[in-house]
This record gives C-alpha cells, structure tokens and sequence, in this order.
C-alpha cells in the first residue's frame, strides 16, 4: 500500500437529487421544466405528460417510438468539427424545444459532449447529458469517460465524482480522466489518493499511463516524497521501459528542485526517445544550466537521436543565453536543409535570439517567413529595433501590427517607448504613451514611466522628467529615480541627480553602480572632494566593484579581457596597435576624459590606466585578428565608460570598420565616427 500522507478528496457533497435529473444553470433548470409540461402532440388533449418517476435508473427511462433527427444529427456533427461549439449546443436546445426526446446517435453525442468541453460551461454539460438521459440512451465505456471528462473539464468536481462513483464498470482509462481532472483543477491529494484506491485494487496492473498522472499530481504538489514513492512503483511494475512515465518522473523531480536525481532517471533509461532527450534538455534549461544543457545537446547528435521542433526551440534559448549566434546559425541552417519547418515558438525564439545578438536583418527575414505569429512574436522584433537604436523601425513594426488588429500588450507598449527613447523620438514618444493610457487593459506601469522620464531627460526637459515622477499613480521604482538620475547626469544638473542618487541608494543600499554613478557625478562635477567620500562610503559597506570583462567572437571561439589584461597570447601585438591607435586619433581631436573615477583605483592612476579598459583591448584584438572590412562585435559585462565610448568612435572614423558593443544597459552601433546612441546612454 502506498502511504501518501493526508491525501483525502475533499468534494462538495452531494444533493439528494440524483445526477440525472439535477442541473447547475438556471438556463438548463428551465429547460427541464418546460420539457415535463410539454404537451402530448398524439392526443393533442394539453394534457401535461406524466413526470417520470425520478427514482428510475439511467438506462430504464426509454421513450416508446423515438423519433431519429438524421440531417438535425449531420448538422451538429458538421458545426463541432468546424469549431462552431456554440451554434452545436444551440442547436440540441432548439430541438429539446420542439422534441424534448428525440433520440440522437452515438456519434452526436459525442460532437455535443466535445462543443461542451471547448465552451467549458456547466450548463451546456448538464443539458448534454439531460438529453442523454431522456431519450433513454445507453452509454458505452467510452461514453462514460467522455462524459466524465466533460464534465472535469466544465469544473463540475462533485458531479463528476458522482458520475465515477456510479459507473458500472471503470476501465484504467477512466481513473485516468478522473485523477486528471482533478489535477487540472488543482486538486492534486486528491488524485493521489485515487491512485492509492486503484492501486489497492489492481496493483501492478494499474498501467503506466495511469502513474504518469498520478506523477503528475505529485509535481503540481511539489512533493518529492510522494514522487519518490511513486518513483518505487515504477521498479517494481517495471515500466522504466515506457516512452512517457521515466520523461514525468524527470519532470517531476526538476519541479521539485532535484535536478541530480532527474538526471539519474534519465540515465537510466535503456532506450532514449526525442521526448526523453528534450525533457532532461528543458530541465537544464529552466534551472539556467546552460554549460550542461549543450554538453548534452552534444551527446544527443552523437547518439543518433533525432532532433524535432522542441529540441531546435529549447536549444535556440541556449545559445541565446551562452551568446553562441554561430551555433544558433549553424542549427537554423540544418533546420532549413532537413525540410523541418518551426513551430511558432522556435521561430520566435530565433528571431529574439538574431534581435539579442544584433543581427536584425536576420531577424526581420526569419519573421517575415514565419508561417503564423503571435504577440510575442511581434513583441521581440520591435523591442529588438528598440535596443539597436532603429526607432523608426520599431514604429513602423508598432503601426503596422495595429493595421492587423492585433491588440498590443503592455511588454509590446514597453518595447516601441524603448525604441523612442532610445531614438530620441519624444513627440512619438508622447502620443503612444497617450495611447496606452487610453486603453484600461494597458494602464502604464513603472517601467513605462521609466521610459518616458528618460525620453524627456534626453530632450533635456528636466522639469517635465521630474514632474512625471512627482505626478505618477504609481509608486516610483528604482527604475524611474535611474532614468531621473541618467537625465540629471547627462544635463549637469547636479542638484536633480543628486537627488535622483539619494533615492537610488535608500532603495538600493548594496547595488554597487548607484555608488559608481554617484561617484562620476561628483567628479564631472569637479566635487572630487564629495567623490573620495563616496569611495570612503563604498569600501566602508565591504562593496568592491567586480571586475570587469569584455570577450569578442572570432573564428567561433571566444576571446576574454579584463582591466590590464597580459594573458592572451597576442598581448604584445594588442598593446602595440592600442598605441598605434591612440595616437592616431589623439591627432583628429580626441582628448581623454579626465572626469569619471573608479572606486578601486587611484585618482592620479586614473589618466595612464584608462586605455587599458577591457573594451579597449577587445577592440585592438578584433582589429588585428579579422579581415580588413570584418565588423566588429563587442560584448561586456558592464556599462560602456564615457572614454571607451569616444575612443571607439574615433576609431570608427580611422579603421572604417563598423563596431558593435553590447554592454550591461543597451547596444552601440558605432559606425564613421558616430553611435547609435546618439551619446545618450
């Protein structure tokens, strides 16, 4: 016996009117009394007919001489297959009106106990089963598990409890639907506490599909004793072999946190599907184990295993995560050439992936190809444009989604309020806004009034940044005081910012880089004074700045560099063509910032040490590793320094390369001596 703690099924109790003459609605409670009245049509006399005894058993009551409706029955089989649920129920209920006991076939019933299911009301189900019932139907197995669906389905626990009680014979298929619904609704002891009673009864021969449920009700618990438990009936019925009951137990054990232990399941399957291989690949997945989940990628296309839609999808995020565009490339490219067309979800997890990694016109083909698309779809391309500096792409995506009678959300609103203030599009910036607070479904957010802030402190119109903070529904977020304290920075207006900081760091006392921003204010301030009481501050709270790193892509292998950084075997060559460099643009007018200090080295250090930024040297690498006319992509961990970010445009101007850095707040497309930022960042 399993010993599931405290597993009772807790159900409304039951009326004292049987099941077959007790409806949930109003609307089918009236049906049923316009049908006992209903007048005899052969004795034409108004005679109400009889009420039948409600003490009779389902299958007794049979009206003599039923009347079969064969293009009424077509009709309604024709409306379920065609989705028209609706005009299906409506349609039994125009005939109850005119032949309350007209008998239907096996396969009606079916199409109405399905449109009741889509429309999952109690009323619909009631009225279903009503004219079952009436019409002296007898129900097969299948019947009854169907009905007994439906009505889970529609939310009827307590009828559907005592439609399972009373069914003169249950298969394994119907502990199934029963331990289902209930986990459906929630009701997860429940259901184990139904499998306890099957397994009581049959044992070993409860079959495997009816433990993945009952695995499935221990995951929606979150009990991993109860899983483990179950985990022991799966050896002992030796079912490891069965394709889907070892793929919910590693289901179940991720949920509940063991991913060691959902490892050792899938080990130990003798004989690994897709789905077993996808299952472990999406645990890793969720838990961030993206190392793990490409090491077993690896080892999937070593064994043979076929890759489907799922695989492509969850692999996409991988890379995504890891910054392994060429991968992502190269899997797309064998997706092409295998004929295998992506689902909605891949497709969208690749055109996010290509909008992450700054390939936007790969982003734009694969959307433009996909064969249907949804919100999300349309959400990644225009926050996509948004954070490459492309605002008026991200419009046009915006106004054109809107043609389509697409409904935005408020993750689409953020996107195109991103893109105009990235772009410094503030009359647009405006309307939008104006149109999302129209609209009760889309009332803005902190982080839509972030963006609005940040849109005004661009155009330096400080007095309206402020006064959306002041005048906000919404209480204000570190988000908003960032976004006050980036225009008060950026505007040199010191009191604003300093204001802006002191939030910052009352919400934020352990976040290093509200000390950092603080810290360069002061100093672009010329208050080096209030500057080195800051970094007094800074060491004084234990905080230290980690160290900051910069990594580029070349030849699909990924080349790290931290501040002074000597490691790389071309190190020599790196410091030579930085030299180069510098004087190179030191020529056309550049002049090194001499305003922002950090906090771990000295201010007199600051001057000789700038140029040996991790950025910097990920630039000189870049340069002398690719081809002449190769682009350049930059990654960092941090927030691009004023310094870096000059030195890069000149050096745009001198190489004519294009360079693109992606650091911890947006991306910069340098190109011929400009950014895309448009120095705002």
């Amino acid at each position: 016996m399993l010993g599931f703690p405290s597993m009772e099924l807790q159900l409304t109790p039951l009326r004292s009117l049987p099941l077959h003459y007790r409806t949930t609605t109003k609307a089918t409670a009236t049906a049923t009394a316009n049908t006992v009245s209903a007048c005899s049509v052969e004795s034409q006399a108004l005679k109400p007919r009889p009420q039948l005894p409600r003490q009779a058993p389902f299958h007794s009551r049979r009206r003599s001489s039923p009347v079969h409706f064969p293009s009424l029955c077509a009709a309604i089989e024709r409306l379920v297959a065609e989705g028209r649920h609706r005009e299906a129920c409506d349609a039994l209920r125009d005939a109850r009106a005119g032949a309350p006991f007209v008998v239907l076939p096996a396969s009606t019933y079916d199409a109405l106990v399905t449109a009741a299911s889509a429309l999952r009301e109690a009323g619909s189900a009631a009225g279903v089963l009503w004219h079952m019932e009436s019409s002296g139907f007898q129900p097969d197995q299948y019947m009854w598990n169907r009905v007994l669906g439906m009505y889970l389905v529609c939310g009827m626990l307590a009828e559907a409890r005592e439609v399972f009680d009373g069914m003169p014979t249950r298969s394994r298929v119907t502990w199934g639907v029963m331990m289902g619904g209930l986990v459906d609704a929630k009701r997860p002891r429940g259901a184990l506490a139904l499998f306890r009673e099957l397994w009581e009864e049959l044992g070993v021969g409860a079959g495997p599909r009816v433990v993945v449920v009952a695995v499935r009700a221990a995951t929606v618990l979150g009990s991993v004793h109860a899983g483990r438990e179950l985990h022991c009936c799966v050896a002992k019925m030796g079912m490891c072999e069965d394709q889907y009951l070892p793929c919910a137990l590693i289901d179940m054990y991720s949920k509940c946190g063991r991913i060691d232990e959902a490892r050792r399941v899938f080990d130990g399957i003798p004989w690994r599907s897709v789905v077993a291989w996808n299952t472990m690949l999406a645990v890793y997945s969720l838990h961030g184990r993206s190392e793990e989940a490409l090491d077993l990628y690896h080892h999937m296309c070593e064994s043979g295993a076929g890759l489907d839609q799922f695989t492509f999808s969850t692999m996409l995020r991988i890379f995504s995560r890891l910054g392994l565009l060429e991968h992502a490339k190269q899997i797309h490219a064998g997706l092409i050439q295998s004929g295998l067309q992506m689902d909605i979800v891949g497709n969208t997890a690749l055109v996010d992936l290509y909008c992450k990694w700054g390939q936007m016109e790969d982003a734009r083909h694969v959307f433009e190809r996909m064969p249907s698309r949804n919100l999300i779809s349309w959400n990644a391309l225009i926050a996509g444009y948004g954070y490459h500096g492309m605002g008026s792409k991200a419009i046009e995506m915006f106004e054109r989604l809107l043609a389509e009678g697409i409904a935005p959300n408020h993750v689409t609103f953020l996107g195109v309020l991103n893109a105009c203030r990235f772009s410094g599009f503030i009359d647009k910036g405006k309307r939008i806004f104006q149109l999302m607070t129209q609209n009760p479904k889309t009332k803005p957010r902190a982080m839509h009034y972030a963006c609005v802030i940040e849109l005004f402190g661009r155009q330096g119109l400080l007095d309206e940044a402020y006064s959306v903070i002041r005048k906000s529904p919404v209480t204000p977020t570190a988000n908003m005081w960032g976004a006050l304290l980036t225009a008060g920075r950026m505007n040199k207006n010191i009191q604003l910012a300093r204001l802006a900081a002191e939030q910052l760091l009352a919400m934020e006392p352990q976040k290093v880089n509200n000390y950092i921003v603080l810290l360069n204010l002061y100093m672009n301030s010329g208050k080096r004074d209030e500057a080195l009481t800051v970094v007094s501050t800074l060491k004084r709270a234990g905080l230290s700045m980690s160290a900051a790193c910069s990594w580029i892509t070349v030849k699909k292998k990924d080349h790290r560099f931290f501040f002074n950084d000597s490691l790389n075997p071309k190190s020599s060559e790196i410091y030579q063509r930085l030299d180069t460099l510098m004087e190179v643009i030191k020529e056309l007018g550049y002049v090194i910032e001499e305003d922002e200090l950090l906090p771990d080295i000295l201010p007199d250090e600051q001057k000789t040490l700038k140029m040996f930024h991790s950025e910097k040297l990920a630039v000189a690498f870049g340069l002398i590793s690719t081809s002449p006319s190769a682009p350049l992509t930059i990654n960092q961990s941090h927030r691009l320094c004023h310094d870096c970010h000059n030195v890069i445009k000149f050096v745009t101007q001198v190489t004519k390369r294009e360079i693109t850095v992606r650091d911890a707040s947006r991306f910069h497309h340098f190109k011929l001596g400009t950014c895309s930022c448009g120095d705002y960042w």
